[in-house]
């Protein structure tokens, strides 16, 4: 093709057309020129194609651990919930001065003293943002409302941290105070397996009672009571901005 447009100038250039050579060489570098613009269009397009693919797969990552973490806060609203429903009523149960006809609600009350912690999935967005594609999102809205997903996530981290600490405290206060193979056998044997032990359930009973009535067991039931309330209100507020997150992956990836 070189070859060719070369002859054509060469040819004019011999029958003295300079004007016309001129002409034809002007226009050739347009061509030329247009011929690099498409070129680098096309380089262009080709690289916001790569682009577009290498982000939509950082989205799908985000999307899944997003709904894992959305599968897991569920789980975990519904046992915070069972425990703060138990606790509610034994807390009544204290106020009412009723603690020994309801042994069994406070021996499963306990169950506060049990440390959940929510585990989120952060690495689709930290792989984002440690990426050269993190760009693209920067200031959108999926941008902000990942931000506010992640700070929601600390918030959490935080209360759950501190409710749990403060659960282990008054635990180790209570193991100093007491001997706890009865409390954990009551606890945790069946009425038929303690049937067949030397020592009677009424001393099994007594010890629990006891041990139940320390203001350290009761203040964890309280704290559980309430406390568990705002814990699911805030699992609730970031259940919802998952799903928001995912409508708008989804809204992304479908362009």
């Amino acid at each position: 093709m070189i070859k060719f447009f070369r002859r054509i100038r060469q040819n004019l250039l011999l029958e003295g057309k300079t004007g016309r050579y001129f002409k034809y060489a002007i226009g050739e570098i347009i061509l030329v020129v247009i011929g690099i613009l498409i070129a680098l269009q096309i380089n262009n397009w080709n690289q916001s194609i790569k682009g577009k693919k290498s982000l939509d797969e950082y989205l799908v990552k985000i999307k899944t651990h997003t709904a894992e973490d959305i599968e897991q806060l569920k789980l975990l609203s519904q046992g915070r919930k069972q425990i703060a429903d138990l606790c509610k009523k034994a807390r009544n149960s204290i106020l009412e001065k009723t603690e020994n006809d309801n042994l069994f609600l406070f021996k499963i009350s306990g169950s506060a003293f049990v440390d959940f912690y929510f585990k989120p999935n952060s690495g689709g967005y930290e792989s984002l943002q440690n990426s050269a594609y993190y760009g693209k999102i920067n200031n959108t809205k999926l941008d902000s409302l990942m931000a506010k997903y992640y700070n929601l996530v600390d918030v959490i981290a935080e209360n759950e941290k501190s409710y749990n600490q403060y659960t282990v405290h008054q635990e180790n206060y209570l193991d100093t105070q007491f001997d706890r193979s009865l409390i954990l056998a009551s606890a945790f044997m069946s009425l038929d397996s303690l049937a067949t032990k030397a020592t009677p359930q009424s001393e099994y009973d007594q010890a629990f009672k006891e041990y139940t009535a320390k203001p350290a067991y009761r203040n964890v039931i309280s704290l559980a009571a309430w406390q568990f309330d705002t814990m699911i209100e805030q699992y609730d507020q970031l259940t919802e901005l998952g799903h928001l997150i995912i409508n708008e992956i989804d809204v992304i990836t479908d362009n």
